[in-house]
């Protein structure tokens, strides 16, 4: 096994070489671009490297327009001499609250320089939640974006702040400091900032849904990370990527990491809009795109006659992460721009586990697809057997070569075998992919009969009267649980509950029909489009 894991790892060299990661021409820019990531780790290490190869080429464009690498790097090491200056040093955490834009790539890249280890925050946080992941992470310093200053309120009044993006007609209280105000006074300083004894690293909060997000630490940086998404995903070297996908998250931080690990230039946008993402990937001749489902489901909900407005002919990868990829939209995505569909399949805990390319969801639509290179999938059972046989469901196991460190609090996942939970269940199909049923604790027990809701979701989003749907268990005297759906009708439909429970009733076992159906505008989704069940599981039903 030891020796599989080696050939596998230098194959994984050969595999970032090959994809355009390194310059063979160049050795020792490459070895001192590696070894920078070890000190810097990767945010700041990308960023100094292409200033150093391709200076002035663009490397984010935003609402402000364009920035260049060249400037990336001067503008971050010039925010990181007045952290520094405040009293932000190394080992310190900071939590950055910030929408998807420049003033976020410069907090972090200033970070790395500093060594100082970085908490992205959620832009969807109330006050309450804001303050306790502050508390719970020990942040000193905040770095934020000015329509979050109500939630700073919060925190200790000494608590040193930076605004990193300051919207139109802002009123700011005296003594706000912005990145440009620590650029403009610390761009002159010339002397090189002493590198930090290691890197400060992230911490990335998991999706919420059920509770507090806990912390998960990245600190260890390894190219095999850049590896496993290049394998299967086609990131184009030195092109042009779109991401709408919150960098706060891990999909989103790992597609710009990639993203800058290739030399590429990133398009951001603050706030996602689905029209205005055609137009940005039209404008800017995006060759990739990297999206939440619900926003791809928002772009494939565009009137015809609004999508050609907008040429994308130079799209050839939508990537999609952080929720499920229902089979009906992977095969609306499809329909409307062709092959270009990628499901990245992983956990914030897992790093990568797979990913389906478009062959994959053509075979089995809706399918995460297989592990890439140096990853691992394994299933076991309740008694932490594997399990081999085909269509048998199991809960998924994942070894990706990405250490989870723990969460924040010393939590950690399950690991057998060196392969860590998921959390998630699902079955190998007759092709090798990997399907996903579910949560491991979305499963209801209703009347001795286990039933994962995302079976029943996916049956009834093929209807044309569905836009959205989710299915919870509700306490129930007689059956323990009951199933309950919630749906959003398609606009200018308007679906009957008995009709909905004769649909489920003539596609699936009896137990799993839906015993209620409420119609709502919206159901409560994160930032990230996951679905929060247990405010649906709390909503009180109209008598």
């Amino acid at each position: 096994m030891k020796m599989a894991h080696a050939l596998e790892t230098v194959k994984a060299f050969g595999l970032l070489r090959s994809r355009g990661v390194g310059d063979p021409k160049k050795p020792l820019e490459s070895l001192r671009t590696i070894r920078e990531t070890k000190i810097y780790g990767p945010q700041a290490a990308t960023i100094r490297h292409n200033a150093r190869v391709k200076p002035d080429f663009p490397g984010i464009i935003d609402e402000r327009g364009p920035i260049s690498y060249g400037e990336l790097d001067t503008q971050s090491s010039a925010i990181a001499r007045g952290l520094r200056a405040a009293g932000v040093t190394e080992g310190t955490v900071i939590g950055i609250l910030a929408r998807d834009h420049r003033g976020l790539v410069l907090s972090m890249a200033a970070a790395g320089k500093l060594g100082v280890r970085v908490a992205l925050m959620n832009t969807g946080f109330a006050k309450p939640q804001f303050a306790e992941v502050c508390a719970r992470e020990k942040v000193k310093a905040v770095l934020h974006d000015s329509e979050f200053l109500g939630l700073l309120d919060a925190l200790p009044a000494e608590l040193p702040r930076v605004l990193t993006w300051v919207d139109d007609g802002t009123e700011l209280p005296e003594g706000t400091q912005t990145l440009d105000d620590l650029v403009d006074a610390y761009r002159a300083d010339s002397a090189p900032l002493p590198p930090p004894s290691k890197p400060g690293g992230f911490i990335i909060l998991t999706s919420g849904t059920t509770g507090l997000p806990k912390g998960a630490p990245r600190t260890k940086v390894t190219p095999l990370s850049t590896a496993q998404l290049i394998d299967r995903i086609p990131f184009p070297p030195g092109g042009t990527q779109v991401i709408v996908s919150p960098i706060f998250h891990s999909t989103g931080l790992a597609s710009w990491l990639v993203a800058s690990a290739m030399g590429n230039t990133v398009v951001l946008r603050r706030r996602f809009d689905a029209e205005a993402t055609l137009k940005l990937v039209a404008d800017n001749k995006a060759q990739m795109l990297v999206a939440v489902p619900t926003m791809l489901h928002r772009m494939t909900e565009l009137a015809p006659e609004v999508r050609a407005r907008y040429d994308l002919s130079s799209l050839n990868c939508i990537l999609v992460a952080g929720s499920a990829l229902s089979p009906e939209l992977c095969a609306k995505t499809t329909e409307t721009f062709g092959p270009v569909l990628y499901n990245l399949y992983g956990s914030t805990e897992c790093a990568v586990a797979t990913v389906a390319n478009p062959d994959d969801l053509a075979l089995a639509p809706g399918t995460v697809g297989r592990a890439p290179i140096t990853c691992e999938v394994r299933l076991f059972d309740d008694n932490d057997k594997q399990v081999t046989a085909v269509d048998t469901t199991a809960r998924i196991f994942i070894r990706s070569g990405a250490p989870f460190e723990g969460y924040t609090d010393g939590r950690h996942k399950q690991i057998i075998d060196g392969y860590m939970s998921s959390g998630d269940v699902g079955h190998f199909n007759e092709h090798g992919l990997l399907m996903v049923d579910g949560r491991d604790d979305d499963m209801i027990v209703s009347g001795g009969e286990n039933v994962f809701p995302l079976e029943v979701e996916n049956l009834l989003l093929e209807r044309d009267d569905v836009n959205d749907v989710a299915v919870v268990g509700v306490d129930d005297v007689e059956f323990g649980k009951r199933l309950r759906a919630f749906i959003v009708p398609e606009p200018g439909h308007t679906p009957d509950a008995d009709e909905i429970k004769a649909h489920v009733k003539n596609n699936l076992a009896r137990y799993k029909v839906p015993r209620e159906v409420i119609f709502l505008d919206e159901l409560p989704r994160n930032q990230t489009g996951k679905l929060v069940r247990r405010t649906l599981v709390e909503y009180e039903a109209p008598a």
